[in-house]
């Protein structure tokens, strides 16, 4: 499988013609070969820990494209806690079990940032069109969106607009009918995700904002097993993604150079950034690192929260009630005889952040069972020793999250939505260290954590107050248990099988 979509890039390229068959063949049989030989000569100085067998080219292009498959399917076939297997000519060791945990999460020489530089192919990178930023890392990334996204009074400034985004998203669906919520809710998403993380502009502008979604997606596709086992290879995925990031770069920039021209400023990302001084790299990167980051989590968490809600009657009547209170409690009389977004917008932010126990722990348990990733690190410093195992500075290092997340001495019929699993009395997260993994833990918690539950909360407060919807099949039939999420399927979690979808009835405006 993995030669033939190696063959499959090459020939879109080069598309074979009677005169030149012999050559393409050739081509593409000494390409492959060339580099099965390559990737074969891998030094293994760590005997501690399993080496996966086989050719490590295949056994790599399992890893990109059915890495939760990959990941379980490995461990199932020995007790050990640990395997390693190559990537061009690095070491990747997977981890599980409560001791790893801890090490991965806690240990000094792992680092977060370089664990991905090699094998996450498909996100955005200013190198790729020779654009150089400052380079400073995952740090100064971090300390940005604290700066941007958990400052209360910015984040105050903004829900009317957020709510009002959501508003107008929500009403272009029409009064009833049905939709995907993959596709209409990650552009809601989209959407506020570009407003906090760029500037009005561009977020007001639908036509542009439409075209940058689009090459986001583009990105999203161009991130094949090619693209990053063959870094060379001018495949068809290369030569998308370096398309795609100029093009980004080029429509961020002009907002950029917009907002730099401006004789007031605002409390956008773009202008807080330009009042720092920095480059349009450096702002453009961010903006971009932003928006990977932010639409995939959030939005698979706002689309399997409405359908988890959609499909349990009695959380859904919890959350309804919870909802129904904020607005009642803490917006004026004065206000009543205003559109609903108008009044959730005057709700304060500390409701929002300290008022919704019930939709938090809808939230929780949402990604308990939905974030199902694969997380990275590279250990820069020195040898360290996991479950008897011993790791090489320079090695990566891979834990997949349902190591905590669905283990049965953890919680209890893991695979079942439960929220209440969280509440006093069961906490079943405190089970074990770091059982719960979904807004980080250690060394490395989620910068973006109050931005993303806060926008999760005011989708899913909007969707409850305004509509009546259900969850339903291509037919439009109830669908009462909702299909399993793909675990490969690390940007979207779409449902495996038959598509779902809400079909929804527009009752208080």
């Amino acid at each position: 499988m993995a030669s033939a979509s190696l063959l499959d890039d090459i020939s879109h390229i080069y598309p074979p013609s009677s005169g030149a068959l012999v050559t393409y063949g050739g081509a593409a049989a000494l390409a492959l070969l060339a580099y099965l030989i390559y990737s074969t000569v891998v030094p293994d100085d760590s005997g501690s820990i399993r080496t996966l067998g086989g050719f490590p080219v295949l056994t790599a292009w399992a890893f990109f494209t059915q890495r939760y498959d990959f990941f379980w399917g490995n461990f199932q076939k020995h007790a050990a806690p640990h395997f390693k297997f190559s990537v061009l000519h690095h070491q990747v060791v997977a981890l599980r079990g409560e001791e790893a945990r801890q090490a991965f999460f806690n240990s000094k020489s792992l680092n977060f940032s370089e664990g991905y530089k090699i094998l996450l192919g498909g996100a955005p990178s200013l190198e790729d069109i020779n654009i150089q930023s400052s380079g400073e890392g995952g740090a100064w990334f971090n300390k940005q969106v604290a700066l941007l996204f958990t400052n209360k009074q910015r984040l105050t400034e903004n829900i009317p607009t957020l709510v009002e985004d959501i508003n107008r998203r929500m009403e272009s669906w029409g009064q009833e009918g049905q939709i995907d919520p993959f596709k209409s809710i990650y552009d809601l998403v989209f959407q506020m995700t570009v407003r906090m993380a760029s500037c009005d502009e561009l977020a007001n502008d639908a036509q542009e904002l439409e075209k940058i979604q689009e090459l986001y997606w583009i990105l999203e596709k161009s991130a094949t097993p090619t693209a990053v086992l063959l870094p060379w290879f001018p495949g068809r995925a290369k030569k998308a993604k370096e398309v795609a990031t100029r093009q980004l770069y080029m429509k961020l920039s002009h907002y950029v150079d917009l907002r730099r021209e401006a004789k007031v400023p605002t409390n956008n990302a773009i202008d807080i950034l330009v009042g720092q001084g920095r480059s349009n790299p450096d702002i453009i990167a961010f903006i971009l690192g932003v928006i990977l980051t932010g639409v995939i989590n959030t939005g698979i968490q706002s689309c399997w929260a409405l359908l988890f809600l959609g499909t349990n009657p009695e959380w859904r009547a919890k959350v309804q009630a919870e909802v129904d209170s904020i607005i009642e409690k803490h917006t004026n009389t004065t206000s009543r005889a205003e559109p609903l977004h108008k009044r959730l917008a005057s709700v304060p932010t500390s409701v929002w952040e300290d008022e919704m126990p019930v939709l938090e722990l809808v939230i929780r348990e949402t990604l308990r069972v939905i974030f199902t990733l694969t997380l990275l690190r590279r250990n820069v410093v020195e040898d360290i020793t996991v479950s008897g195992g011993v790791i090489r500075p320079g090695d990566f290092i891979a834990y997949n999250v349902d190591d905590a997340h669905r283990n049965p001495d953890i919680y209890t019929d893991a695979d079942r939505f439960d929220p209440g699993r969280f509440l006093p009395g069961r906490e079943e997260d405190k089970k074990a260290t770091f059982a719960f993994l979904g807004w980080g833990v250690g060394r490395h918690p989620c910068t973006g954590m109050k931005i993303a539950k806060l926008e999760i909360k005011l989708i899913v407060a909007m969707m409850l107050a305004a509509y009546d919807y259900d969850v339903v099949d291509s037919a439009g039939r109830p669908s009462k248990n909702l299909p399993e999420h793909d675990r490969n399927d690390i940007h979207q979690a779409r449902p495996v099988g038959e598509p779902v979808y809400l079909r929804f009835e527009r009752v208080v405006e």
